[in-house]
């Protein structure tokens, strides 16, 4: 049996955006990226702690899920946004329709590749996070809990805006336009949600549990809790909402909410863009 006959579309494919994207520097990008800005917070949060010890370390974890839920969505969206657009508008699936490739099998080739590309380089960075905390005579089960749980909630994180991403650029006829409602999405993710709870806490009198709820809705709220909890188990960095929080949800909770909600929603929202693909006009 032949070398055609043994690989399948969907792994030539897998092969082909995986060769692509490293061809083009994602990884460095991405690296970069997660090393610059979590550089910056771990930085800030260590500035003023003169003991290397719990407080040093909740410092870091609170300030590291701050990076997480800037850098993570940004880099997933700017990795998909343009993915289906570059693809229709450069003559990609023109060519790709001559072969025998199903849509399902690039699409889900492109998904694994950016993937890849987004969590590779947040994992290398944890392992040498842990490294360091060998180094530094702090490899205890905490710290390898903390990590593992943060490497969790960033993954299911990354999987909900790779999905959004996606569906975005299947929206999207134009490059510009998907670039706009890429910034949009981050932008509502991670700042306007906040201040949109805050305008209607000031205008309406809700119940705890509906505000909550809405903040839940959030994915990036809901990593941020998980995260926080693993330092935190009592999420009073979050005054009387986090005391809340721990006692409606408890540890166990919070960490569902944070890792399944976000790969529930992008795994919805990679269903609707690859049913949007399949049946759209791939050359217009």
């Amino acid at each position: 049996m032949s070398t055609t006959q043994i690989i399948s579309p969907a792994r030539v494919m897998l092969r082909l955006e995986l060769a692509d994207a490293l061809r083009s520097r994602w990884a460095l990008f991405t690296g970069g990226v997660y090393a610059v800005v979590f550089g910056l917070f771990i930085w800030l949060g260590l500035r003023e702690s003169t003991v290397l010890g719990f407080t040093g370390l909740s410092r870091v974890i609170l300030n590291v899920s701050n990076a997480v839920v800037l850098a993570v969505p940004l880099v997933a969206l700017v990795a998909t946004s343009q993915t289906v657009v570059r693809a229709r508008h450069s003559g990609f699936f023109e060519l790709m329709l001559t072969q025998p490739v199903r849509r399902s099998d690039w699409f889900y080739g492109a998904v694994l590749s950016r993937l890849v590309v987004v969590i590779g380089p947040l994992v290398a960075l944890l392992l040498l996070a842990w490294t360091a905390g060998l180094a530094a005579g702090r490899g205890d089960a905490a710290l390898v809990s903390v990590l593992l749980r943060s490497l969790a909630v960033t993954v299911s994180l990354a999987w909900a805006f790779l999905g959004v991403g996606f569906y975005i650029s299947t929206v999207a006829r134009t490059a510009e336009r998907a670039t706009v409602l890429a910034l949009l999405a981050w932008l509502t993710a991670s700042a306007l949600h906040d201040f949109a709870l805050i305008g209607v806490l000031l205008k309406w009198k809700l119940p705890p549990m509906t505000v909550f709820g809405l903040a839940a809705a959030n994915p990036v709220e809901a990593a941020r809790i998980a995260i926080l909890g693993a330092i935190d188990p009592e999420l009073s960095v979050l005054g009387p909402v986090g005391f809340w929080l721990a006692n409606t949800l408890g540890p166990r909770g919070a960490v569902a909410v944070g890792v399944l909600w976000p790969l529930a929603l992008g795994t919805l929202a990679l269903h609707r863009a690859e049913r949007r693909l399949s049946g759209s006009d791939l050359v217009g």
